[in-house]
């Protein structure tokens, strides 16, 4: 699966989609492949039968999935020219991003700026996503003593692993900060930069162990900036209101110059994005490494 997603990036960057492409690498490739293979680990290998037979949630699944397959039948097929999509909206975007918004990659404008909403909604569904997760996992797992010291030197053997993860991790972080500052002008954002976040710091904890990441990132800040990155989303659109604007519509916070306004309501919005991603996938993968192993 982790190989599929890496070539799925690659066919991604062909076809001239370096967004996602950036996200399906790091997702996919990076932080799926991570936490399947944690839950394997995690998984006892003897079925528990509750002896309870629950019908609901096959019924909610059922209707739910029905509902779904019935709403694609109003759907244009894949790749038809006269769809809306492509006559309608896709022109507009293209011929008046560069005057309304200003940002030379219309990827950014639409997700940040004209599908504004839409961008909030998901970065709710990814926080919620993630105190599901942490709940989910609470329940169950041990819990958290003192944080365990390192070995003295003398037993803590330099690895190759080690030495290799101590060059990179700063060039990732660095990546991620051209990711998420960057993304106005070229392929990336708030989303790309904080996945990329998130698997620097995973990759600290599988190298250099969860006790020495948890001290690096303590739990109750993951928790504070999951929240905080949303808040900072929402704070910027009250801003615009009390400009008297409308909410998310970023030119009301420069009424003299609304592009100026654009870009820094896109800049605030993209990094309230990232910190809420980072600190999510992050707080998910230290849920799973605080379990023990049945």
């Amino acid at each position: 699966m982790g190989i599929y997603s890496l070539l799925s990036a690659s066919w991604m960057l062909l076809l001239d989609a370096p967004d996602v492409a950036f996200t399906e690498a790091a997702v996919g490739a990076g932080v799926s492949t991570v936490l399947i293979l944690v839950t394997l680990f995690l998984t006892s290998p003897v079925d528990k039968d509750s002896g309870r037979k629950r019908l609901l949630p096959l019924l909610v699944v059922v209707i739910t999935g029905a509902a779904l397959a019935y709403g694609t039948l109003d759907m244009p097929e894949v790749g038809d020219p006269n769809a809306p999509n492509v006559i309608y909206v896709a022109p507009r975007y293209l011929e008046q991003s560069p005057s309304e918004i200003g940002i030379p990659n219309v990827v950014t404008s639409v997700l940040a700026s004209y599908r504004g909403y839409d961008t909030l909604g998901e970065t709710a569904v990814i926080l919620t996503a993630g105190i599901g997760v942490i709940l989910l996992l609470a329940r169950t797992r041990r819990k958290d003593g003192p944080v365990a010291r390192d070995p003295p030197r003398s037993e803590n053997r330099l690895s190759l692993l080690r030495v290799v993860t101590g060059v990179l991790l700063p060039y990732i972080l660095l990546l991620a900060l051209y990711v998420q500052f960057h993304g106005d002008y070229g392929p990336g954002g708030g989303f790309q930069a904080g996945v990329i976040f998130a698997a620097a710091f995973i990759l600290y904890s599988l190298v250099f162990g969860y006790p020495s990441a948890r001290r690096v990132v303590p739990s109750g800040s993951l928790r504070f900036l999951m929240a905080l990155g949303l808040l900072l989303y929402i704070g910027v659109g009250v801003w615009a209101l009390l400009e008297g604007g409308e909410f998310l519509n970023y030119s009301a916070l420069d009424p003299h110059h609304p592009s100026h306004g654009q870009h820094l309501g896109i800049f605030l919005i993209e990094l309230g994005v990232g910190i809420t991603v980072a600190a999510t996938i992050t707080a998910i993968f230290f849920s799973f490494a605080r379990r023990t192993q049945p």
